[in-house]
């Protein structure tokens, strides 16, 4: 049997909890035989991938794989995915250079199955690491089973660092976060923006975007982001925001009045 995390309320309390536990359920959700058995599979097995194809033959290792970058939604599109390999990350118009979401080209040059690249699928050392990702990832689905806003707060822990920590200029980190849909949404509400914002051209986005996180935080660079206390800020607002359009999804304006005449 899978452990189901444990999430006891929504917003910011429930958040709360889930950061203190989450070593613990953590270990847990790792420790299930499902898991360990899933684990167990991709360690003993993803050394002998010598092509892409090979990989994308393999439904219970392109899971693992898959998994590991939060991609586990494509699993059915064998091609694409075999493509996103077998053009590897070195050339201009591999496909996954051509992506917005740039966790097509991690995922691809995790294992080194392009022309001219390294393969990394017989270095033990690097898939252990997409395995134990897997599980983090697989972890923060099953949070999101329970509650959405939770996954996607997980996820932007680890995330939203790296991708502040990256060589790259200011608006290029920009355009990869709004390229990363989970990132993305969460920065959306965090930042009070509509429903309807991703129908604005791309640049104009970059500048609303900017201006409203300068207005939050006194700047508009993501690198600030590198910093745990700022990420810790951002997704309660997060979570606020969150909670507050769910109540008002589920409150008549009658009942909101009378909530706020009770004020």
């Amino acid at each position: 049997m899978t452990f189901q995390p444990v999430i006891p309320s929504g917003g910011i309390i429930g958040w709360r909890f889930l950061q203190r536990t989450y070593d613990a359920q953590l270990e847990s959700f790792s420790a299930s035989p499902v898991n360990e058995r899933e684990e167990k599979y991709f360690l003993d097995n993803i050394g002998k991938v010598q092509t892409a194809e090979d990989l994308v033959s393999d439904r219970r290792l392109l899971q693992v794989a898959l998994g590991a970058f939060g991609l586990e939604g494509d699993i059915n599109n064998r091609y694409f995915i075999q493509k996103i390999l077998s053009d590897g990350t070195s050339a201009d118009d591999a496909l996954s250079n051509r992506l917005a979401d740039k966790r097509y080209r991690e995922f691809s040059e995790a294992f080194g199955l392009g022309p001219g690249e390294v393969r990394r699928t017989g270095l033990p050392t690097f898939m252990e690491e997409i395995a134990q990702d897997n599980v983090v990832s697989r972890f923060e689905v099953a949070v999101g089973e329970s509650d959405e806003t939770m996954r996607i707060s997980l996820y932007t822990q680890h995330t939203l660092a790296d991708l502040a920590a990256k060589d790259s200029g200011a608006d290029t980190k920009w355009f990869d976060l709004m390229g990363q849909p989970p990132l993305r949404s969460m920065m959306e509400t965090a930042l009070g923006l509509p429903s309807n914002f991703a129908q604005l051209d791309i640049d104009r986005q970059l500048e609303v975007f900017k201006d409203r996180l300068s207005g939050l935080t006194g700047s508009d660079d993501l690198a600030q982001f590198t910093e745990e206390a700022a990420v810790a800020r951002l997704t309660d607002q997060y979570l606020a925001r969150s909670q507050i359009a769910q109540l008002q999804n589920t409150i008549s304006p009658a009942q909101t009045a009378l909530i706020l005449l009770g004020a």
